[in-house]
């Protein structure tokens, strides 16, 4: 859906080059194993609390980005030249 693709896209643009393998692995698990990708949307904007499962310290950091607090517009996915950047 169109929401998760790009909530977890810029998500990741801004958090994966930072993250610890267990974080990435979290994040993995996070993207592949729910059956529904509203799940996902709802527990990153609180709408629905999150399984146990599922709530880690990236689902934390997800939340914390889905709030949007710097009031980005976040209209659209990131391009994926940033992939071949250095990380910051």
């Amino acid at each position: 859906m169109l929401e998760n693709c790009i909530l977890l896209s810029l998500f990741a643009k801004e958090n994966l080059a930072h993250m610890s393998e267990e974080q990435l692995n979290h994040y993995d698990r996070l993207i592949n194993e729910p059956s529904n990708d509203w799940d996902i949307y709802y527990w990153a904007t609180e709408a629905k609390p999150t399984p146990a499962e599922f709530d880690t310290d990236v689902m934390a950091m997800l939340r914390e980005f889905a709030k949007n607090r710097n009031r980005e517009q976040r209209l659209r996915q990131p391009d994926l030249e940033y992939l071949f950047e250095p990380p910051r």
